[in-house]
């Protein structure tokens, strides 16, 4: 692989602008999530007894635990957490010298210490994914601050890899999750039919891609599994470089519908961050291209060369008639000339699926050993043939430190790679996970695979009253509530108790703590918890007054059917009530008191008062002005002043550089110094021919003056 300059430099860019939508995201939720009128406030996490700080920090690395020796509560150390990584991102995404080690160190810290301590609200996929990725960033930022001048580093090719290797789990272990789980709506190819309304947040896009057809819908279903299993084992790893192009195209274009019928979530960012480490400079450089192109040209290729060339594109067309092929007849893929349709079946079992993956997980682990073995000695190649003793040395050190903590870090990757077949891994590297594995340098991904329902998208609803006669809906602002109501555009926004509500309903799971303090925290009209659900307090039918009641019930969702539901054509939704949720419960009540105790959520100390630090009262004042605006206006003001600071940044760049003069030729650059005696000799003749010419122009101009017309 060539160098990787500019797709590492998008990469830390990446990372840091997803930096900046989870910091804020999860900043704006925090009075309603953890705060001290929240569901679950983080108050009830701190210590009782008082431990030495090196040991809280060793049972759960969180900096929460530095709050009370700054004066700050619970609360808002969390917000000083978010508000410092907001910032640190927003550096690394504008400036340059910021894309450090130390700084994403820094973020990478930050955001590990809100994950220990956000409980269920910070468990999900995107969270372990964004703390494995922030991590590798640490690895693979150049390391700036101290040092003096920056040169290139012949290792970054090697922590750059590991980013390729973790797109390939996560890649890899989301397709084979789809089959390995026995999901039938996979096996069956009909899952494309039911995903799009399933699915966490689906956006009226989504709507218009499940009316198509079954069976091309079916025919997406094959598409995407084999753009998750098939292409990443071919191709990710490959040595021919249009190969790994052709996977980034393919992956981004995943990556794209996804985020244009399912929103844009963290995970499809991180997808796309991730699959920058298939590119390398001469994706990006035409320049370069050109010169090598010319090179390739001057020389006169030997029959060696010219055979590998050869046997590089036969290569190539034989893995494109390979997947082709293999799609085929995994898929019975037959054209129906009547119907002008495409039919498609599984033509394996879970079984020989379980038996193939077995198999295939252990070569994937020895592919990687040999990709990251040839990319380690060429980069120490390279460091041989560094000019200078020192440099050779110095080098080679920072080579062997960086090889080894790469060597580590897919070591420890191995661990919960194989957690899907139970492939035995060696007792040490099964020991040192267990060691960090509290610090989340590696995930599991695909583990989880929820089961697609065939049928309908379950929901929770909430339902208030006053007097248990009337009792009226709560939909929140980003699910599925109103049959009318189109599916919300909630862009990189994370609404983490939507994201809860969603999972619940899924599993079917009424005894979550959460939910419990959700219903406390309702029936007692807390403002910030209703802010998670509306924002709007003309959309909230309880905002004067808070309900006496709350109730809730579980109804399947399903998208409409312009051809068959033709008397709901403004709807676009439809459901059915299943069952009851949550039965109705007041404050006071014995069933409320006695899962509030089991949760852990009673009040078991009082409130502390807050204090009147600087810090403090920064932070109350940022509050305040966040207050009262929804998570997705305010993420969507910061990414649009992020937008406006780039495109002032691109216009000052192209006016200045419009007055810049224009650079020498290269055949002025490339000419040899003059000798001495060359340079006197030329200085000589030019004064002569000075004089020469000064002794002419005198010549001229008495003609001039004797000629008949001066005369006149």
């Amino acid at each position: 692989m060539g160098e990787v300059k500019t797709p590492r430099r998008m990469f830390l860019i990446s990372i840091a602008l997803i930096y900046v939508c989870a910091f804020s995201s999860i900043y704006v939720q925090i009075p309603g999530l953890y705060g001290d009128e929240g569901i679950v406030p983080v108050r009830l996490q701190m210590p009782k007894v008082q431990r030495p700080l090196l040991e809280q920090l060793e049972a759960s690395p969180s900096l929460l635990w530095l709050g009370p020796s700054l004066g700050l509560g619970p609360q808002q150390a969390l917000e000083l957490i978010c508000l410092l990584g907001v910032v640190l991102s927003l550096g690394a995404v504008l400036l340059a010298p910021l894309r450090d080690s130390l700084i994403y160190l820094c973020l990478w810290a930050l955001y590990l210490s809100l994950y220990n301590v956000g409980g269920d609200f910070l468990q999900s996929e995107w969270d372990m994914l964004l703390l494995e990725a922030g991590f590798l960033a640490v690895l693979v930022a150049p390391l700036g601050l101290l040092r003096c001048g920056s040169s290139h580093r012949n290792h970054d090719s090697v922590t750059f890899w590991l980013t390729r290797w973790l797109f390939f789990r996560l890649t890899f272990c989301t397709g084979a999750s789809k089959l390995a789980s026995g999901d039938p709506a996979w096996y069956g190819l009909s899952a494309l039919s039911h995903h799009f309304e399933n699915q966490m947040s689906p956006t009226p896009l989504a709507w218009f891609v499940h009316q198509l057809p079954d069976w091309l819908l079916r025919l997406g279903a094959v598409a995407v599994l084999q753009c998750e299993i098939t292409i990443p084992l071919m191709t990710f790893f490959s040595p021919i470089r249009r190969l790994r192009l052709f996977s980034f195209y393919v992956q981004l274009f995943l990556q794209l519908c996804h985020i244009l019928t399912g929103n844009c979530g963290l995970l499809n960012l991180l997808s796309i961050a991730l699959s920058v480490s298939l590119l390398d400079d001469e994706h990006f450089n035409s320049s370069a291209i050109l010169k090598k192109k010319k090179g390739q040209e001057k020389k006169a290729r030997a029959c060696a060369q010219t055979l590998l060339c050869v046997l590089a594109v036969l290569s190539e067309l034989a893995i494109y008639l390979f997947i082709l092929i293999s799609t085929v007849i995994l898929f019975k893929l037959q054209i129906n000339w009547e119907n002008k349709t495409l039919s498609s079946k599984t033509n394996f079992s879970q079984k020989e699926f379980d038996e193939l993956l077995k198999h295939f997980q252990g070569f994937t682990i020895w592919v990687g050993v040999l990709s990251f073995t040839w990319e380690a000695v060429a980069a120490m190649l390279m460091c041989v043939c560094t000019r200078g003793l020192v440099s050779k040395v110095w080098s080679l050190i920072q080579w062997a430190v960086i090889t080894a903590a790469a060597v580590a870090i897919f070591a420890l990757s191995v661990v919960p790679y194989t957690a899907m077949t139970g492939m035995s891994v060696l007792p040490e590297v099964r020991d040192a996970y267990s060691a960090v594995e509290r610090y989340q340098l590696v995930g599991a991904y695909g583990i989880q695979h929820r089961v697609i329902s065939t049928e309908g998208r379950p929901e929770i609803i909430l339902e208030g009253s006053h007097d248990g006669l009337t009792w009226t809906e709560m939909n929140p602002m980003y699910k599925p509530g109103n049959v009318n109501a189109a599916p919300p555009i909630v862009g990189p926004y994370q609404p983490r108790l939507e994201q809860l509500l969603w999972q619940a309903a899924q599993e079917g799971n009424d005894q979550s703590p959460w939910f419990t303090g959700l219903i406390q925290r309702l029936l007692q009209g807390k403002p910030e918890v209703v802010s998670l659900l509306q924002v709007d307090e003309a959309q909230y039918p309880f905002s004067q007054k808070p309900p006496a009641l709350i109730k809730a019930k579980l109804y399947n969702y399903h998208f409409t059917d312009p051809a068959k539901d033709k008397t709901h054509l403004q709807a676009w939704w439809r459901r059915k009530y299943k069952e009851e949720f949550f039965p109705i419960v007041t404050l006071g009540d014995p069933t409320l008191e006695k899962l509030l105790e089991e949760s852990g959520l009673k009040e078991k100390f009082p409130k502390q008062p807050s204090s009147d630090t600087p810090v403090c009262q920064i932070l109350s004042h940022i509050r305040g002005h966040v207050k009262g605006l929804s998570g997705s206006l305010v993420l969507s003001t910061l990414l649009a002043t992020l937008v406006g600071i780039f495109l002032i940044k691109a216009v000052f760049s192209w006016a200045s550089g419009g007055k810049k003069p224009r650079p020498a030729s290269v055949d002025h650059k490339t000419k040899k110094p003059k000798e001495p005696s060359e340079t006197v000799e030329k200085s000589h003749a030019a004064s002569l021919s000075t004089r020469g010419g000064k002794k002419d122009s005198e010549e001229r101009k008495v003609d001039s003056e004797k000629s008949p017309r001066k005369r006149k």
